[in-house]
């Protein structure tokens, strides 16, 4: 990496002949680490596994999406077939295949430890997501080296790091993460061709390796997610070309050779599935995948008017969001200069499709955050926030995030454990203050300084709710408690049949083969051999009751499970039945 483009920043207004530094606390630590690229990175890594390891092994499956996805890579992993799509018997084909992929070869790695049990437990899955989402913190950061200083590139991969959609992302067994690597490695690789020919170099030493990390991240985005890759990408090249009345400077990604690899991959790709016994079906849900499929998984993102994803911009993208409206003026002043337009060509055009015509999905925004993040992080750099009597109550929202989320979590505790969460007190209070001072500190020659409290707040956050809280909060995991109990019946190889309470966890924790039916269809199977268990919501109890009466079936109340069904928003009690005489 070089710093060779930092002349190209989007706003080449005057500059502050020296930056105040306290050079002490936070602030320090942004000092050593942008001595050198080294420390950049290694300062950023550490900091990513900070943000994202906390509860990435102990939070349970969730479902609906996360829990499909992995379910789907353990089936490939049982049936050694990896080009059968399937949740039981559902064909999938439609989907990608390539993080499936990746799930699976992260479950093959960690079971070659001799970890028992691996393929029910989730952390394996999300592997490849918490990879892609340190990857996309290290490639913002490389990526803004293009228009800020190595400074301003480190707290650009911060405000990511710190992101709190991004640190949802990085804990889920989702592609989303790994497609926010891919887009921002070809966007930042697309920019340093861009000022290339802004600046009128025939050649630089680096511009091989831009354009190979350029088709590279393309390839690897279009086989992870399909033609949305394609849309992070061509929207901002005919914003440009529209702009600059030019695209020459597309050349410069080699786009022959470039066309040539895409065509060879995508033919061994096909080549290989169709060996595996993959169909058609198979190559273009991998090439192409689905977007609306994932609607079906996520039925609170299902409609939403225009705006909605602006709205939810604010609070998953923060801490960084309290300042993206005080960056603005600054960028739309400079929109004129090659880096700010480039900024916004990645930014605004596919912000708007996904506003006006895609499912009001976050992460459909997620690989435009980057973007914000070095707008951002240019304009702390250059002190040309914007000011006024509003901009304190903007940095307000340092402190009432922190607060609100505190105690929504401890409250959330009580409500679902009858426990106060103690442990978790400190780390909450903690994010109050660091939010506190944030808030307190800001002015516009401490934006900076504040900014880096409201980024310890985030961690502090973090800690609290993906550490300690959500681990504990076990009404809302009901598949633990019922995989549980059926692994402590003292039968080989329980089977289970599951009525009302049908969620995809329960069948990646509970096996590939627990049959999802009603009630009539559980009592017949609970009569069909011992060492078999009817998972019945209280709902069709009676109705499984009635069932087992007209057929004669002779059965107990082995344990029952109470729990709270967040995707239903209801309680619920799941009775564990068994036929007379197993237990």
């Amino acid at each position: 990496m070089t710093e060779g483009y930092g002349q190209h920043r989007w706003d080449d207004t005057a500059r502050p002949t020296h930056r105040i530094n306290p050079g002490r606390g936070l602030v320090s630590v942004l000092d050593v680490a942008s001595v050198s690229h080294w420390r950049a990175v290694l300062l950023l890594t550490i900091a990513a596994l900070i943000f994202f390891l906390p509860g990435f092994f102990a939070i349970p499956p969730l479902d609906r999406e996360e829990s499909d996805i992995a379910q789907i890579t353990k089936q490939m992993i049982e049936n050694d077939n990896y080009v059968d799509l399937r949740f039981q018997n559902q064909n999938r084909q439609s989907e990608s295949v390539a993080s499936h992929w990746l799930q699976a070869a992260a479950v093959h790695a960690v079971a070659a430890t001799g970890l028992p049990r691996t393929s029910v437990r989730i952390f394996p899955y999300r592997m490849p997501s918490l990879i892609g989402g340190i990857g996309a913190v290290l490639a913002t950061y490389w990526a803004a080296l293009a228009f800020a200083g190595r400074r301003g590139a480190v707290l650009a991969g911060l405000m990511l790091c710190a992101s709190i959609l991004l640190g949802i992302e990085a804990r889920l067994a989702r592609p989303d993460a790994m497609m926010l690597l891919m887009v921002t490695a070809a966007l930042g690789a697309m920019a340093r061709a861009y000022f290339e020919w802004q600046r009128g170099d025939e050649r630089t030493p680096a511009r091989g390796s831009v354009a190979s990390v350029f088709w590279l991240a393309l390839t690897g985005g279009l086989v992870i997610g399909g033609p949305l890759m394609l849309m992070y990408v061509v929207l901002p090249v005919a914003v440009l070309a529209v702009l600059d009345r030019s695209v020459t400077w597309v050349r410069r990604l080699y786009p022959a050779l470039g066309m040539l690899w895409l065509v060879i991959v995508t033919a061994t790709w096909a080549l290989a599935i169709l060996v595996q016994g993959g169909g058609l079906g198979l190559m273009l849900g991998t090439l192409g995948g689905d977007v609306w499929s994932r609607m079906a998984l996520l039925p609170m993102f299902q409609g939403g008017p225009p705006g909605t994803q602006f709205v939810m911009f604010f609070a998953l993208f923060w801490p960084g969001a309290a300042l993206a409206g005080l960056a603005a003026p600054a960028v739309w002043r400079a929109r004129h200069q090659p880096g700010a337009q480039f900024l916004l060509a990645w930014l605004v055009p596919a912000w708007l499709v996904a506003e006006l015509l895609l499912p009001k999905l976050p992460h459909l925004v997620l690989p435009l955050l980057p973007a914000v993040a070095i707008m951002i992080a240019g304009t702390v750099e250059r002190q040309a926030l914007a000011e006024g009597t509003w901009v304190s109550r903007g940095a307000m929202w340092w402190f009432v995030v922190p607060a609100v989320i505190s105690v929504a979590a401890v409250v959330a505790s009580i409500v679902f454990t009858r426990q106060p969460a103690f442990a978790a007190w400190p780390f909450a209070a903690g994010a109050m203050i660091f939010g506190l001072v944030a808030w307190g500190l800001y002015d516009l020659s401490r934006a900076e300084r504040s900014l880096l409290n409201a980024i310890a707040a985030s961690l502090l956050i973090g800690i609290t709710v993906f550490g300690i809280l959500m681990p504990t909060l076990t009404p809302l995991f009901p598949s633990v408690e019922l995989s549980r109990a059926l692994r402590n019946m003292k039968c080989d190889k329980p089977m289970a049949a599951a009525v009302g309470y049908q969620e995809p966890s329960l069948v990646f924790m509970s096996g590939t083969s627990t049959l999802l039916t009603d009630a009539s269809g559980a009592a017949d199977f609970l009569q069909q051999g011992q060492c078999r268990f009817a998972l019945v919501e209280g709902r069709y109890e009676r109705a499984f009751a009635q069932r087992a009466e007209a057929i004669g079936l002779l059965y107990a109340v082995t344990a029952r499970v109470e729990g709270y069904n967040y995707i239903h928003g209801r309680q619920i009690s799941v009775a564990i039945f068994s036929s007379d005489g197993t237990e």
